[in-house]
């Protein structure tokens, strides 16, 4: 299971620290991990991924710059640090991984868990 943490309310300019804590998962080092998030009336948008030797990371244009992404293998965690918010960025955030170890240009998010809510407002 992913679970996603961390999401609130927050001001525009603002940030969050999200945590996406993995149970269940063996070898969870072996796998890419990334982020996406779905506003509502909005289709899924893919935000960040990390690979897993390397640990290369890959942003959207639309979150370059102001998210960054890093992992924790001792404790199944994988963060997103998400910086000069704006209330565009309002949205469920979630975790996922298609147990590949590399960030695909095409995720499918085969597993994915409970999101978190990031709400950016003054």
């Amino acid at each position: 299971q992913l679970q996603a943490s961390g999401g609130g309310l927050v001001q525009p300019g603002g940030s969050l620290r999200l945590t996406c804590a993995a149970s269940g998962i063996e070898n969870f080092d072996y796998y890419a991990l990334a982020w996406f998030r779905q506003a509502p009336g909005k289709e899924r948008e893919g935000l960040s991924c990390i690979s897993a030797k390397d640990q290369a990371t890959y942003f959207s244009d639309a979150v370059e710059g102001r998210f960054t992404i890093s992992r924790d293998n001792a404790k199944k965690a994988v963060f997103l640090q998400m910086d000069s918010l704006k209330p565009e960025d309002t949205a469920v955030y979630h975790c996922a991984t298609d147990m590949t170890n590399y960030c695909s240009r095409y995720p499918l998010y085969t597993y994915r868990g409970q999101g978190t809510l990031v709400t950016v407002s003054s």
